[in-house]
């Protein structure tokens, strides 16, 4: 069984798609019609030091993950069995399975990027060496109920979402236990009920748009379970408030039989976060 993966936010970083942006000249002169900037000089140079907002990121990653796919298919790779993403990486997903097009994509994920970019006041964290069940615990246990799980990464990595401050008290309780916490530099709380002020607007949006049928079985953040065709709009506006259910996502492929994995995009986030999972960490 084969499987396709596209990382999200984090494996950015400058240089990414150095080499395939003049193999896909006309792919990339759509983009940069679409986003009104230069994509390969923002992944390449970020003169402007922007790549890592948000609503710069988003269509800069979706962009470059798409070319490693279509790299990965024009080379003669086999059709996947499954294909799944982590949060942005999901348009990926979707995209290669056929709901829409390179283009639409990077319409739905320019608009995300927008609407995201506006939610501030609060941050997010990773939790390494402790499972999420002892998190929730601590969490309960010091009425720290501001503070929502963003990402269920792997057996022993959940990352957080919430008010800054109550991050920080959090920060303090942990360290206290020798569990290492560790700020990540977003702007606001992804992933969390914090971003609902948002999602009706981008609802709206995705109704603009008509998907088609998949063609191949892809794995949804909020469910962890296979798309039904009339749950994309559904599924994508919930997932903007919603936990990354990546590690239950994993052990649902694991269930389906032996499966060999290959991630496209920059970086090697989920190539070891599948590992860590496969040995219980």
């Amino acid at each position: 069984m084969k499987v396709y993966v596209f990382p999200g936010q984090g494996s950015q970083s400058i240089g990414m798609g150095k080499g395939l942006f003049d193999e896909y000249k006309d792919y990339i002169d759509r983009a940069d019609e679409i986003l009104g900037y230069s994509t390969q000089k923002l992944c390449l140079e970020d003169p402007q030091r922007v790549l890592s907002k948000t609503e710069f990121t988003q269509p800069s990653l979706y962009i470059v993950n798409a070319l490693h796919y279509l790299k990965h298919t024009q080379e003669g790779a086999e059709k996947a069995d499954y294909l799944a993403g982590h949060s942005l990486g999901e348009y990926n997903a979707l995209f290669a399975a056929g709901a829409f097009s390179f283009e639409t994509g990077l319409q739905l994920v320019k608009k995300r990027g927008e609407l995201m970019s506006k939610v501030s006041g609060g941050g997010m964290a990773a939790v390494l060496g402790v499972d999420y069940s002892e998190i929730k615990k601590i969490l309960c246990s010091n009425a720290l109920d501001a503070i929502d799980i963003a990402n269920y990464n792997s057996v022993t990595q959940t990352v957080l979402s919430g008010p800054v401050e109550e991050l920080k008290k959090l920060e303090v309780i942990l360290e206290d236990n020798d569990i290492m916490f560790i700020p990540l530099p977003v702007s606001a709380p992804f992933h969390s009920r914090y971003m609902k002020e948002v999602v009706n607007e981008y609802e709206s949006f995705l109704n603009k748009f008509t998907f088609n049928t998949l063609k191949t079985p892809v794995i949804s953040n909020i469910s962890a379970r296979p798309y039904e065709n009339n749950e994309i709009v559904y599924n994508l506006k919930e997932q903007l408030s919603s936990s990354v259910q990546w590690l239950e996502t994993i052990r649902y492929l694991r269930s389906k039989g032996e499966f060999q994995f290959k991630e496209l995009g920059p970086g090697n986030v989920l190539e070891k976060l599948i590992k860590n999972i496969a040995i219980g960490k």
